[in-house]
């Protein structure tokens, strides 16, 4: 039997005016679960350290474990080794996967299954049956699959009833989710046949294709690939000799370092720096551009706030769509009107962002306007103390937390959706401001 969690209500932030100190980040959400199912294919076992430990990890690990792959995990859940076992994807009687909502693991799993045998059921919460898939499942049908959805045209759940996939050619549209591109991409060696992926129309979240990439390079397949539009993935099996260290999570970084931009602290967040895979670290570009002083070394990155005056900016965020968001807030602090653009991937998210975004910072005070692709904001003169909705969604929860540095109290409604990603976010957040 689980344990009883409790789950409060809400979180009052007091009036804050300060932000600083070091934060060690918990390991990256995007890396734990492409290395879970990379692992759990592999030939032979891994051994992973540095892992998430969040409810979109425990999903992706507890259905692994549940088709059969043996993960022996530390106490503290953040090491692990995964002993490999590609037969696990084949099944004797029907098997019931839920996934919350978790949308990694539910599209690089729908894809990985197909290329086993027997039937597989795929489901999460309500939110991930308003979630699209249908592009993921075009090209997976186009390989072979048998693929049903089992309530509404186009969105989870799902059935597979698996039988391999074929290889050959495969298009898949790319402006909705690059998560479509990258769970082709990593079952992608266990295909009858070679795979050509081509890419129809703009591929958003460039740097999140780019880590997976990287990754299966790791386990020791190497993708050729031509303008970020053609992938020629090889037949092969995935190997990883000695440990793998997971960074820390990037997009999680945005937040101390847009806090210590905001209290005009300094902050130094460890675990991700210059060396780092993740497009997320990019948000320190944009923290300078916006007039903050940002260093970064190999595995840490630091911001100092002190004596800068944040600047309006209009810029396209489409590579880091998640770190866009505590640019959103950050625009409330800038001494003019900010644009950001390129988020259209908001609207399939955990939450419509966009609308979820808008609403709460007019809260404080802001003046917003958007569209399907872009969010506008006026500075308030002064901000308002508000209630906050946070839609089940970890990323509301944790950018609207800032806004309490601005000298105004903050009530944060549902705070454990952070269980999502950042499980200690709040507890972090106490501990470096005043």
């Amino acid at each position: 039997m689980k344990e009883f969690q409790f789950r409060p209500s809400f979180i009052q932030l007091p009036a804050l005016s300060s932000y600083n100190g070091e934060i060690r980040l918990p390991g990256s959400k995007s890396i734990t679960n492409r290395v879970f199912l990379m692992s759990a294919l592999a030939k032979g076992s891994t051994h992973l350290r540095n892992l998430l430990k969040s409810d979109d990890t425990r999903y992706m690990g507890e259905a692994l474990q549940k088709l059969g792959v043996k993960i022996d995990i530390s106490n503290d859940g953040r090491d692990a080794v995964v002993h490999g076992n590609a037969d696990a994807i084949s099944v004797d009687s029907p098997v019931e996967l839920f996934l919350g909502n978790a949308g990694t693991a539910m599209r690089s799993l729908t894809a990985a299954l197909a290329l086993g045998k027997g039937e597989f059921h795929l489901h999460g919460e309500e939110r991930m049956s308003e979630r699209p898939i249908r592009d993921l499942v075009d090209a997976l049908r186009t390989l072979g699959a048998d693929i049903d959805y089992e309530e509404s045209e186009g969105y989870p759940p799902v059935c597979i009833k698996a039988n391999g996939l074929n290889g050959g050619d495969v298009s898949v549209r790319g402006n909705i989710s690059s998560q479509y591109l990258s769970a082709l991409l990593i079952c992608a060696p266990y295909c009858r046949a070679p795979l050509h992926i081509h890419v129809e129309g703009e591929l958003i979240s460039v740097p999140y294709v780019e880590l997976t990439l990287e990754i299966m390079k790791q386990f020791g397949i190497e993708v050729r690939q031509e303008n970020m539009t053609d992938f020629y993935v090889p037949q092969g099996v995935y190997s990883f000799s000695g440990e793998f260290l997971v960074e820390g999570d990037a997009s999680s970084a945005s937040y101390p370092l847009a806090a210590a931009a905001i209290a005009k602290g300094k902050v130094r967040v460890l675990g991700v720096g210059s060396e780092s895979d993740q497009g997320d670290v990019a948000f320190a570009e944009v923290l300078r551009k916006m007039g903050a002083r940002v260093t970064i070394g190999p595995d840490w990155i630091e911001c100092d706030g002190s004596g800068c005056t944040l600047h309006g900016i209009d810029m396209n965020l489409n590579d880091i769509p998640d770190a866009a968001m505590t640019v959103s807030v950050l625009a409330l602090f800038a001494d003019g009107p900010s644009k950001i653009s390129g988020i259209a991937s908001w609207r399939v998210k955990e939450t419509d962002r966009i609308a979820a975004i808008s609403a709460e910072l007019q809260k404080v005070g802001a003046t917003v306007t958007s569209d399907m692709d872009s969010i506008s904001i006026v500075p308030p003169e002064t901000l308002l103390p508000a209630t906050i909705e946070t839609y089940n969604d970890h990323r509301m929860a944790m950018c609207f937390s800032l806004v309490a540095l601005g000298g105004v109290p903050i009530k944060i409604m549902d705070p454990a959706c952070v269980n999502k990603t950042y499980p200690q976010y709040f507890e972090d957040f106490n501990r470096l401001a005043k």
